[in-house]
């Protein structure tokens, strides 16, 4: 073939390649294109579309922002004019009220007008009147103020007189009470042959014979009981009966309850008296132990050592002026326990106080000291807390005060002694001051009924209206309250009253 037409060949199939290639090239190009613009365009559309969902939305809440804040507004003004009708009423109770306050205002002074003019006259009657009366008396005001200031100042001097005799009175008896105290701890703790009511035992004899037996050969049993027994025996003249006497109680207790048992017994000898006794020994500390344990749960206290409990059970067989000091501790610290709730004190402290407190009259008199400092110590040995150990040690004032638990012991310790009937004789001096209160009032002229109340601390005074009048009512009750403050001793105050009553009786017919 011809080389130029192959040339020719070549150069078309080249230009037909070239030219697909361009429009080949073209048409992926406007593909491209078309398809970035349908991806513009549904972007587009998309944003559109959110777009109208972000205005609808913020349109919803555009409006609900509206509505709530013209709900607010409406709450506000209908609250403001709630504000506004109670300010304007207010505005009106306080207009009202200036004006009464204006007219009250005019009133007071119209008054204080009044009361000047009154005051002014009062003074000057007053001047007056002190005129005349410098006339009568012939006495200038500084004369009758001296004369005044002297009366004043006698009368004075007359009661601080009655005040020191009753500071003394009342001394005296204090210390009258606190010597018979103190006699009646000695005779609990050292004996002594001239107080045989508090330490002695008497036990009843079946005959005459068994003193004789008691006695023994030679005197040999009595001094075997005597010796294990560490009591007297006192064999006399009194029918049917001896005598054991001891200062320690719990071993008189021993004492007379091992020689009652060899009298009902009957064999009397040296070797059967130390079994007995050693016997009535044991019986007597089961007495002990069991007394302090029943005593501590009587009176609701724990957490006490055994030997504390131990001697609180000696206290059993202890007395004072006619009362039981085992009952006394049970007592008082009832009494502690009560006051301490009252007052928002720690009520156990105060119980433990008030129950131990006497726990010194248990010693013996081989140690020495007051039974308040003794029972203290003890007490502290054994582990005792240290409030209760001040209130033990404190409770008659030989140390000082620390706690309020301390007070309330001593408060209830006082109780307990002072009530009507726990002691004899303060039983009896109140019913003789009962009766002498009584007594004197009646002496008077004129009085016709006379009592004592109040636990003697009032008399009334029934007097007889035809013979006193009112005026000497008055008088009459003056004289015998200064009779009570010449002849009598008494804490505290005594309040006289007289009455006086007339009574007129008529019938119409």
């Amino acid at each position: 073939m011809n080389p130029i037409i192959l040339v020719l060949i070549d150069l078309l199939v080249l230009i037909v390649g070239v030219a697909a290639g361009y429009f080949f090239h073209r048409y992926q190009a406007e593909s491209a294109a078309k398809a970035r613009q349908e991806k513009a365009d549904d972007i587009l559309k998309a944003a559109n579309s959110q777009a109208r969902m972000i205005e609808s939305g913020a349109r919803e809440n555009a409006t609900k922002i509206v509505q709530s804040a013209e709900t607010e507004i409406k709450e506000r003004r209908i609250e403001l004019n709630r504000e506004t009708d109670r300010l304007d009423k207010r505005r009106a109770e306080l207009d009202s009220r200036f004006d009464k306050m204006e007219q009250r205002e005019q009133a007071l002074n119209k008054r204080q007008s009044q009361v000047d003019r009154r005051g002014n006259e009062i003074d000057k009657l007053y001047e007056d009147q002190v005129k005349k009366l410098e006339q009568i008396a012939q006495l200038t005001p500084e004369d009758a103020r001296k004369e005044l200031f002297a009366a004043v100042e006698k009368e004075a001097r007359g009661d601080m007189a009655r005040i020191i005799r009753q500071v003394e009175a009342e001394a005296r008896e204090e210390g009258e009470k606190r010597a018979r105290k103190l006699i009646a701890d000695a005779i609990q703790r050292v004996a002594s042959e001239h107080v045989a009511e508090v330490t002695r035992a008497v036990v009843t004899l079946p005959s005459e014979e068994m003193k004789g037996r008691i006695v023994g050969r030679n005197g040999r049993n009595i001094k075997a009981f005597e010796q294990a027994a560490g009591v007297d025996v006192i064999v006399d003249d009194t029918p049917d009966s001896v005598t054991v006497s001891c200062f320690d109680s719990v071993r008189r207790e021993i004492g007379r309850r091992a020689l009652s048992k060899l009298i009902l017994d009957g064999r009397i000898h040296p070797a059967h008296i130390e079994k007995v006794v050693e016997d009535e020994t044991k019986a007597v500390e089961k007495i002990i132990n069991e007394s302090g344990e029943q005593a501590a749960y009587d009176a609701n206290v724990t957490g006490l050592h055994p030997e504390v409990l131990r001697m609180m059970g000696r206290l059993k067989f202890r007395t004072s002026y006619g009362q039981n000091q085992l009952a006394h501790a049970v007592e008082v610290s009832k009494l502690a326990g009560i006051l301490a709730a009252e007052i928002g004190a720690n009520v156990e402290r105060a119980k433990q106080g008030g129950f131990l407190h006497d726990i010194g009259k248990a010693m013996d008199h081989n140690q020495e000291g007051t039974h308040a400092a003794l029972g203290a110590e003890f007490c502290k040995r054994y582990g005792v807390n240290p409030i209760v150990v001040n209130a033990i040690a404190s409770h008659h004032h030989e140390v000082d005060q620390e706690t309020v638990e301390a007070v309330i012991a001593e408060a209830a310790d006082a109780i307990s002694g002072a009530r009507p009937g726990a002691r004899r004789e303060d039983l009896e001096a109140y019913i003789k001051r009962i009766r002498s209160l009584e007594e004197m009032s009646m002496s008077f002229e004129g009085v016709q009924q006379a009592f004592a109340i109040q636990a003697g601390r009032e008399v009334r005074i029934l007097v007889k209206p035809d013979t006193i009048d009112d005026l000497g009512s008055a008088r009459l009750a003056r004289d015998i309250a200064k009779k009570i403050e010449e002849t009598m001793q008494y804490p505290g105050q005594i309040r006289v009253t007289v009455i006086r009553e007339t009574r007129s009786t008529e019938y119409a017919k």
